[in-house]
């Protein structure tokens, strides 16, 4: 049910843009020529227009043709297979007697609605790419028509980017891998830097959401006498958000220098990432007596009413002030010490959260995650990957899919 459910999102979003644009993790002599090799652009000059065009015209093409062979070699096959799931799910409605067991009955149909939507866009992804093939070859017999190559080259940018979804798809099969996802982000000690690290991030993750369609809500935020930011949550609404975000967990450093001072330094900044259960409330039960309500971790101000629960045998707290009333930013907090319970019951692979070891538990802040430097060269190293970028400015202007889609890799 995950993996389908990862499966619609993703076809979803692919069939609903027309114009956004994945990297995978690249070997280190790869990482090199990245580094060293230069883009240089060219501008027409002395009336050479005609072969800059020709030159972008021909660019265009190859990736035009890249997409249509890469939909030609992989959409028959991953068509074929949905096709079978869908008869093999729609075989158990028939078999089924749904007035039994209305909540299996609901389960079932939810699922067989997923699959058929998948099978819909694996059509709808061979018409697109025929639809790109035949315009650039009517592009082609009108003795090279601009125009037309672009309208070829938007059309293969969406099965391009189908097919990057529905591989990455196949590869969210954790167990809360569908549903959303609550980040808290938490700047390091040192002041004015770290705080205003922080605030980059959640500008990041923000950007990140509204590129691929949504909106990151800012539920809380503390800020700093330094125009950065002390704690931040922000939550993602959206299926698949968790599975997508989960390699974010653990420490970002931002490393440069200041003032152009010649030495190096490094400002912190902690990622947390929580499921966001969105169709059913998490129903895990815990034991009022291992709770205790404490005052804040963060102080924002008298007026918030701000809600701090402690989860005594583990030493979990997690707090809400993003809700209207206390009783509310009670409910908001528990759900999250639940979320953040499950998720180390899981990762220590014990039954229930009653089994938990306390010493066993991931400090995120010894967990380092990734690297951004600024200075003296611009360069993206994730560490969990290996992967580096050279694009640091884009990373940070939301453009993380490569670092989502090389975590998704090596799950």
């Amino acid at each position: 049910m995950a993996t389908v459910a990862a499966e619609f999102v993703f076809v979803r979003e692919a069939i609903a843009s027309s114009s956004s644009s994945s990297s995978s993790r690249k070997s280190n002599s790869q990482t090199r020529f990245l580094l060293h090799s230069t883009v240089r652009a060219s501008y027409p000059m002395d009336g050479n227009d005609k072969a800059y065009e020709q030159l972008g015209l021909f660019s265009l093409k190859k990736k035009i043709d890249d997409a249509v062979i890469r939909a030609e070699m992989l959409a028959p096959s991953a068509l074929e297979l949905e096709e079978a799931r869908r008869i093999k799910q729609e075989e158990m409605i028939h078999e089924s007697n749904l007035w039994d067991d209305p909540v299996k009955s609901d389960k079932i149909l939810v699922k067989f609605a997923d699959i058929a939507k998948v099978v819909d866009a694996l059509k709808d992804l061979t018409y697109k790419a025929e639809e790109a093939k035949l315009i650039t070859e009517l592009a082609e017999n009108n003795v090279i028509d601009y125009g037309l190559f672009k309208q070829a080259y938007n059309a293969s940018l969406d099965v391009g980017k189908f097919l990057d979804q529905y591989r990455m798809s196949k590869l969210l099969k954790g167990l809360y891998d569908v549903e959303g996802a609550c980040i808290i982000i938490n700047a390091g000690s040192g002041g004015t830097y770290p705080e205003i690290w922080a605030e980059k991030l959640l500008s990041m993750y923000s950007k990140w959401a509204k590129k691929q369609g949504y909106i990151g809500r800012v539920v809380e935020k503390y800020p700093s006498e330094s125009g950065g930011i002390k704690s931040a949550t922000i939550e993602f609404e959206f299926e698949c958000a968790y599975g997508y975000l989960l390699g974010e967990k653990g420490v970002h450093y931002m490393i440069g220098s200041q003032n152009g001072s010649v030495l190096h330094e490094a400002f912190a900044a902690c990622v947390d990432v929580v499921p966001l259960f969105l169709k059913t409330a998490c129903n895990l039960q815990i034991d009022d007596g291992d709770l205790v309500v404490s005052p804040p971790l963060i102080q924002q101000s008298e007026t918030k009413p701000t809600i701090c629960v402690q989860h005594i045998p583990t030493g979990i707290q997690v707090q809400s002030s993003g809700e209207r009333n206390h009783f509310a930013n009670k409910i908001k907090a528990l759900n999250r010490l639940k979320a953040k319970l499950l998720v180390i019951a899981s990762e220590q692979g014990v039954s229930s959260v009653s089994n938990i070891k306390r010493d066993a538990i991931v400090d995120l802040w010894q967990k380092e995650t990734r690297r951004y430097v600024s200075h003296p060269f611009k360069l993206v190293e994730d560490v969990k990957t290996g992967i580096l970028l050279p694009n640091l400015n884009s990373i940070l202007d939301g453009n993380i899919e490569p670092l989502i889609e090389a975590h998704i890799n090596i799950r």
